[in-house]
């Protein structure tokens, strides 16, 4: 690839992401700084960011697929299983990514960076937030903590080529890096369930933490808090939808081979399971520790899958030409009928959109509320 090529695509993306408002024009000078094919792995798994079958990508065997690939939209998949499984086949768990630039840059524009200012950057990965933090504030202005050390590894030879040397720390980002604190920012590039209170602690009052916040039930949402004197207050404000972090990673579903009870449901599996971000939210704040995973083929065929950490879950779905829908249930709860019960709560609070959501994280725990922090609809960890 000459230079003059990758130049035009590198502008290419760049306009394209500039034309779509996801990338801030005071992030474009260090997406020149941060040249993304020095992060992408030589082989792995390209899933195009809103949709779109993924494929394998190969520098050595496809060059030119393999750059068009790197500057594009898509996530690329660079470690499946923890680092056990392939990740150019697409299969297993993907464990690790070279995150979408879209989502990245959307991520980015929320922490609201002034010069000058500290960044505690969680989940390295490739570590190109980490190489694009520090082309915004300086390399002393950066620590990335990555929990895996061969992807630290390969991080840090990543940033090296790319000439950034951010503070990179091998260790739980859950517990955050207290020796570099206080931070004025906190920036995650992977899922939680529950903000950890060490990012809280280390956090200057009036600093902000964005992470991709994940409860289980249907996609994920990105979360923006601000600290306070003893707490962190913060809405949603858009989707996220990124790999968890290893300490808390959702329960894997019950085995369906015990003998469930079989009832039906007067509610469309369809309506609860696709209708609104908003209705997700409450329907994690309402049903604790439900899990899920729904399944189509078109507008024909659907299927949702709910479990919880307990050996509870529950199958339902829609068939094209069935009048009733089927539910199969196993457990001491019967998660289908709380789902549904919360969809429908949520059906007559007015169905109020994502963005009337926020939360709030304390050393006890974190709560979930709508249109005020003292309107509390939901404990999402103890309290």
């Amino acid at each position: 690839m000459i230079e003059a090529g990758l130049r035009g695509l590198r502008g290419l993306l760049a306009e394209r992401l500039e034309a779509a408002g996801d990338l801030p024009p005071e992030w474009r000078k260090a997406y020149d700084a941060a040249p993304r094919h020095v992060f992408a792995p030589a082989r792995g798994w390209a899933v195009p960011d809103g949709g779109g079958a993924g494929h394998a990508i190969d520098r050595d065997t496809d060059p030119d697929a393999w750059w068009e690939s790197v500057y594009s939209d898509a996530s690329l998949i660079t470690q499946a299983d923890d680092g056990a499984g392939d990740p150019a086949t697409g299969e297993g768990s993907w464990t690790s990514s070279l995150s979408a630039p879209g989502a990245v840059f959307a991520s980015l524009a929320h922490l609201y960076v002034h010069d000058g200012q500290r960044v505690l950057d969680v989940g390295t990965g490739t570590g190109w937030t980490a190489a694009l933090l520090s082309a915004r504030l300086g390399d002393d202005h950066v620590t990335t903590v990555e929990v895996d050390p061969a992807v630290a590894d390969q991080a840090a030879k990543n940033l090296a080529v790319s000439g950034r040397s951010p503070h990179l720390v091998v260790g739980d980002g859950a517990l955050g890096h207290a020796a570099g604190a206080p931070y004025d920012r906190v920036h995650a590039t992977c899922g939680v369930q529950r903000v950890p209170w060490a990012w809280v602690e280390q956090t200057r009052p009036g600093g902000v933490i964005v992470t991709p916040w994940s409860p289980g039930w249907a996609y994920g949402h990105l979360l923006r808090l601000t600290v306070g004197r003893d707490r962190a207050v913060g809405r949603l404000v858009g989707s996220a939808g990124y790999m968890m972090m290893r300490a808390q990673r959702h329960p894997v579903p019950g085995r369906l081979g015990t003998r469930p009870e079989h009832r039906t449901t007067p509610i469309d599996p369809r309506d609860v399971a696709w209708d609104d971000y908003g209705a997700d939210v409450a329907i994690a704040a309402l049903v604790p520790g439900v899990v899920s995973a729904t399944t189509s083929e078109g507008d024909d065929t659907m299927e949702v899958r709910v479990w919880d950490g307990d050996g509870s879950w529950a199958t339902t779905g829609y068939q094209q030409g069935r009048r009733g829908f089927a539910v199969a249930s196993h457990g001491t709860r019967r998660l289908w009928d709380e789902v549904a019960d919360a969809y429908l709560t949520w059906v007559e609070w007015g169905r109020p959109a994502r963005d009337r959501y926020g939360v709030t994280v304390t050393a006890e725990g974190q709560k979930i509320w709508l249109d005020t922090p003292d309107r509390v609809i939901g404990p999402l960890s103890p309290t």
